[in-house]
């Protein structure tokens, strides 16, 4: 799979911008906040509908402008498909799939696909479950766009039982002693069964994933730190003792019941954590609640992973998804967000060989001389200048006299 081209209208810094990388590696060199990472995150944008930098979409639309666009023509097994998607200030997004209207943006996910390494990712190993859980998703999804609509089931649903949690707290407090809080009890047990109903897909295909990633994550961690301790992923639910312990065994194969096995153990807790549930007036029981466990040989990696240990864990954790994502019939697009910089030689090494291998490989670099030469990349620089009251984003080219054109 690779990008032919792709185009930029008012996204971040840029203003307007095609590039054609084609087949290979290319390299985006420039000082930092020049708008490298921009065009990065408008290919990881079309391929997972969020940033890796940004909860929120309204970032992304450049100051003064109502509106962003990114468009990419993508080539896979030969055959092509061209995506976009406007960024509206305010509004609904909307999303094309060779040129025609798609009814949700979601229906473009799977056309493009990617995996990205930033430093940002160092927050995989220290950082709170919630960078886990998205790791998580990020992955699933793109491997199986469905899912994108099974989480916004479940989150839309997670919203409402919150929201019942918090605002009838009284009258769930009082029960069946009173008739608002019965009805309430009524209320919340139709919300137990569709967040049950939704969080076992969420589980189910969590758990799977994570069954298929250890191979991997052990072989990547084992190849960048071959003297460290070896490196394990474990599903963490807050089903709690409810979850059925064959579940726990992150070398069990799937079975095609586990849906229904993890609704009737979602809907069980439930029913063991309302009291506190109510209590507190939050949802305690769900995949919005559960980790991804790092292990590095008997000890959790959080907390005890030394600095190098922790960014070999989370260059295996990206590596891993890279190898599950190309066992599945096509190398996924490979972007490296100026990571070379960060990492010793080992590790740059360890980097490189893969990316040397992969069909398309993009690369943001302040200084080009982080790229291992063995990537052979092509090169644009890029150069943010003044415009008007805005800084934008420019490809620079050099004639043969070393003259600058923007």
């Amino acid at each position: 799979m690779f990008v032919r081209s792709f185009t930029l209208r008012d996204f971040r810094s840029w203003d307007g911008v095609t590039i054609d990388p084609g087949p290979g590696s290319m390299v985006f060199v420039g000082p930092n906040g020049h708008g490298k990472t921009n065009l990065i995150e408008s290919l990881g944008y079309l391929s997972t509908l969020s940033s890796h930098r940004v909860s929120a979409d309204a970032p992304m639309i450049r100051a003064g402008a109502e509106r962003a666009f990114a468009s990419a023509s993508v080539v896979n097994l030969g055959r092509e498909l061209t995506i976009d998607i406007e960024l509206l200030e305010g509004k609904a997004n909307k999303a094309r799939m060779n040129r025609s209207p798609v009814r949700r943006p979601r229906e473009i996910l799977g056309v493009l696909q990617t995996v990205l390494f930033a430093p940002e990712d160092l927050s995989l190993v220290r950082g709170d479950p919630g960078e886990r859980r998205r790791y998580l998703d990020d992955l699933a999804t793109t491997r199986r766009p469905r899912m994108a609509a099974i989480r916004a089931d479940y989150d839309k649903v997670l919203r409402q039982r919150s929201a019942l949690l918090k605002t009838a707290g009284g009258a769930l407090r009082r029960g069946s002693r009173s008739s608002d809080g019965a009805s309430a009890l009524a209320t919340l047990d139709v919300w137990d069964g569709h967040l049950a109903a939704h969080g076992a897909q969420v589980l189910a295909a969590r758990i799977a994933l994570v069954h298929e990633l250890l191979p991997f994550v052990a072989e990547s961690y084992s190849s960048i730190a071959p003297e460290s301790r070896p490196a394990a992923v474990r599903y963490r639910s807050s089903l709690g003792d409810a979850l059925p312990p064959e579940f726990a065994d992150a070398h069990r194969t799937p079975e095609s019941d586990d849906v229904e096995v993890l609704e009737a153990a979602f809907l069980h807790q439930l029913m063991q954590m309302r009291q506190r549930e109510i209590e507190r007036g939050v949802c305690l029981v769900g995949p919005h609640r559960d980790d991804l466990e790092l292990a590095l040989g008997d000890q959790p990696a959080k907390g005890f992973a030394s600095h190098g240990e922790s960014w070999s864990f989370a260059l295996s954790l990206r590596l891993a998804s890279f190898a599950l994502l190309r066992s599945e019939g096509s190398d996924p697009v490979l972007m490296l967000d100026d990571v070379f910089a960060e990492l010793d030689r080992k590790r740059r090494s360890a980097l490189a060989k893969v990316a040397a291998d992969a069909e398309q490989v993009l690369i943001t670099a302040a200084v080009a001389e982080d790229v291992p030469d063995e990537l052979n990349a092509n090169r644009l620089e890029v150069e943010a200048v003044q415009h008007e009251s805005a800084r934008i984003s420019k490809i620079v080219t050099r004639d043969a006299e070393e003259g600058v054109q923007l």
